[in-house]
């Protein structure tokens, strides 16, 4: 037997590391893998020369200004290397039962593969209990166990316009945004966008609340987001100087989560995420 070449097996683990904290600097994938930054640019360049990631420019929502920070991110070919198996045979045989019974069997087929996980999921998100937060984290951490690759983040957006005055308390937008780094199912999702409004859906049912999809894998996204919003709180005075920048978000998806955009319009709204 030949041993598996040790650079392969260590991409494996960098390629891993994109999907599940993606999109990550270098320095970060550093940090977490414990490589020195010449030894991670190889792999980085290598994955990248094989066409597995690829570079999102992602500029800080603080300021706005300066260049782009450059982030690695699971390419169409990497998410399809980490694990999308049979699904062009699922295609296929969804498109001909699509054109044999109609788009509404179509649907009806998502509607009833998303009700098993609904009925899975629950009392996963019922044990958290009340609380949206810890509701939305342990729906996260079930999704990951089925290969969707879930995190959150909480994100507070100031009211007005993004405003901020020295010493004076600010109502802010609290939201957390659900993040899946990975889809089993994207081909599928690509194909019959009733997939993504079934799953959107679902979330919506288990955490009580209107939900919001920002962007989808299927659809082109680095990462499928979706908006849960928390509601209104009172931050303290802001900070003056350099320590007064907000935290680094995706900035297209604090603006997506504004109510004036129309990207935001509830699940209900939207003909597709």
């Amino acid at each position: 037997m030949v041993s598996p070449d040790p650079d392969e097996r260590t991409r494996d683990r960098v390629l891993s590391a994109v999907l599940e904290r993606g999109p990550v600097s270098a320095a970060e994938l550093g940090d977490c893998l414990g490589f020195t930054p010449a030894a991670m640019r190889r792999h980085l360049d290598a994955l990248s020369s094989d066409g597995l990631i690829e570079v999102k420019r992602v500029r800080s929502s603080a300021s706005g200004a300066g260049r782009p920070a450059r982030r690695y991110v699971l390419s169409q070919r990497g998410q399809t290397k980490m694990g999308n198996d049979y699904l062009d045979i699922a295609t296929a045989a969804l498109a001909q039962l699509g054109q044999a019974a109609g788009p509404e069997a179509i649907e009806e087929f998502a509607r009833t593969r998303f009700a098993g996980m609904e009925e899975r999921y629950r009392p996963i998100v019922e044990a958290a209990g009340p609380d949206l937060v810890a509701r939305a984290h342990a729906l996260a951490g079930a999704l990951t166990t089925d290969g969707f690759v879930g995190s959150t983040k909480t994100v507070g957006l100031p009211q007005g316009g993004g405003s901020r005055t020295v010493g004076v308390s600010r109502p802010v937008m609290l939201s957390v945004q659900l993040c899946q780094g990975h889809c089993p199912i994207q081909g599928l999702a690509s194909a019959f966008p009733a997939f993504c409004e079934q799953e959107t859906g679902v979330f919506a049912r288990l955490l009580d609340v209107d939900v919001r999809r920002l962007s989808t894998l299927a659809s082109g996204g680095h990462v499928c987001t979706t908006h849960i919003p928390l509601g209104r709180t009172t931050t303290a005075p802001a900070p003056a100087g350099p320590e007064a920048s907000m935290p680094a978000v995706d900035q297209a998806a604090a603006d997506a989560a504004s109510p004036s955009n129309p990207a935001t319009l509830s699940i209900h709204q939207q003909g597709r995420p």
